[in-house]
């Protein structure tokens, strides 16, 4: 019995210790490279995100300093109706372009960290500091095995608790 108590509490360590950890953001993030369509291949499902299939974002750089978002998805079915909403990113000072705060209701943003990139910007994945909010976004519908795999790793040890990240149906 102790030996059961000693590893449950060695375990809540660990993973308050993870947890506890500043969430990092990819070194720099060349928005020219990061705009265009991305297509979400898995996430934690947010209320706003309800009955979403075929999920993407694209992003366009503004000609006023920011990034155009505009987010779609199918509603209840992969052959659904589309569903749209445009918004606004703004670069955080200082942060090499990998932290953004989002706005589709003003006055209200949302914090956006690109916290894993791949050399080529083939995939992002997308979080708040507070780990509650989670995309894997890819520039392909279909995300090879492997690379998922890994990505999913590296969450693991930033501390994210992916019982909650749900794969998102696309054609």
């Amino acid at each position: 019995m102790k030996r059961f108590f000693a590893i449950l509490t060695y375990l809540t360590m660990i993973t308050s210790n993870a947890i506890s950890q500043e969430l990092q953001t990819v070194p720099k993030v060349d928005l020219k490279k990061y705009s265009g369509k991305w297509y979400e291949i898995a996430s934690f499902p947010q209320i706003f995100q309800k009955g979403c299939h075929c999920t993407t974002a694209e992003y366009t750089l503004s000609n006023k300093g920011y990034v155009i978002v505009e987010n779609r998805c199918n509603r209840d079915s992969i052959n659904g109706k589309e569903s749209y909403i445009k918004g606004k990113a703004f670069v955080e000072k200082d942060s090499s372009n990998a932290k953004l705060k989002v706005q589709f209701f003003w006055p209200f943003r949302a914090k956006y960290w690109i916290i894993d990139l791949a050399d080529d910007y083939s995939y992002a994945v997308v979080s708040h500091p507070n780990r509650k909010y989670l995309w894997i976004l890819s520039r392909t519908a279909k995300m090879d095995n492997t690379i998922y795999q890994q990505i999913i790793s590296r969450l693991k040890e930033k501390g994210f608790d992916l019982s909650k990240l749900m794969v998102t149906q696309q054609k």
